[in-house]
C-alpha cells in the first residue's frame, strides 16, 4: 500500500514570546510539556492534532512558523 502524505510529516516551529507567570497551572505545564523553557527559545515538534491542541492552549504566549 502507498503511504499517503499527511499533515504529519511537516515540522512546527514554536517560539515563546511571552512569559507564562501570571498564567494558569495548566497553561505553565503545556509550556514546559512543548521543552521551551526561556523567552525567544525555539523547538521544533511533528504536526499533529495533540500538538495542535497544546499550541491553541497558549496560541497567547508563544509565536507558530510552519
Amino acid at each position: 500500500m502507498p503511504k499517503q502524505e499527511t499533515a504529519s510529516g511537516k515540522n512546527i516551529r514554536v517560539t515563546l514570546v511571552r512569559s507564562a507567570i501570571g498564567y494558569t497551572k495548566d497553561q505553565k505545564a503545556t509550556v514546559k510539556a512543548l521543552g521551551l523553557r526561556r523567552l525567544h527559545q525555539t523547538v521544533e515538534h511533528k504536526d499533529s492534532p495533540a500538538l495542535r491542541g497544546m499550541l491553541n492552549k497558549i496560541i497567547h504566549l508563544i509565536k507558530i512558523e510552519e
